[in-house]
């Protein structure tokens, strides 16, 4: 048997220029979704720095007494920074709507203890940077696992990367 040569032509009317419509449309798309990862990758996230004390005891006879919290955002916004339990649910609110500039360390420190701080205590490190130590005043939390959640005005909240732990004697 011998093969009869193919015609042009043959095939559906329109097939090749379809099949190149489709091709173009796949190239102008990689090129699209390159250009859009170019821009996440260089847009900075919310929060530029993250910073925890990896342990505390906020007991008499604990070394270090409270959690040392530090991050800095790529844009001023107003925040609200609280404590969570392992299980999501808020332990301790240390600010609420606190103003926070870009590209400036902020720092609190938290006493382990339960509920909202109605008032603060401004500290300097010894490098000069201003610290604010919430006075939360109700019980001390159980020992455990905590993470910090910031609360932005801008942005979704944004978790703590890591946890830290609250130990009990």
């Amino acid at each position: 048997m011998t093969e009869a040569p193919a015609r042009e032509g043959s095939g559906r009317p329109g097939g090749d220029r379809l099949a190149r419509l489709v091709f173009a449309l796949l190239v102008v798309g990689c090129f699209a979704a390159f250009l859009i990862t170019q821009r996440l990758k260089h847009t900075p996230t919310a929060v530029q720095h993250f910073e925890l004390t990896p342990f505390f005891s906020p007991y008499p006879n604990g070394h270090v007494k409270e959690a040392s919290i530090s991050f800095k955002l790529a844009h001023a916004e107003v925040v609200t920074v609280t404590i969570i339990d392992a299980s999501g649910a808020t332990v301790a609110t240390l600010v609420r709507g606190h103003p926070v500039p870009r590209y400036k360390v902020f720092s609190l420190r938290w006493n382990g203890r339960r509920g909202d701080a109605r008032r603060y205590r401004e500290l300097r490190s010894p490098h000069g940077l201003a610290i604010v130590a919430p006075l939360n005043t109700g019980a001390i939390a159980p020992a455990g696992e905590y993470r910090v959640r910031l609360g932005l005005s801008h942005h979704s909240p944004v978790y703590s990367p890591q946890s830290f732990a609250l130990v009990a004697p």
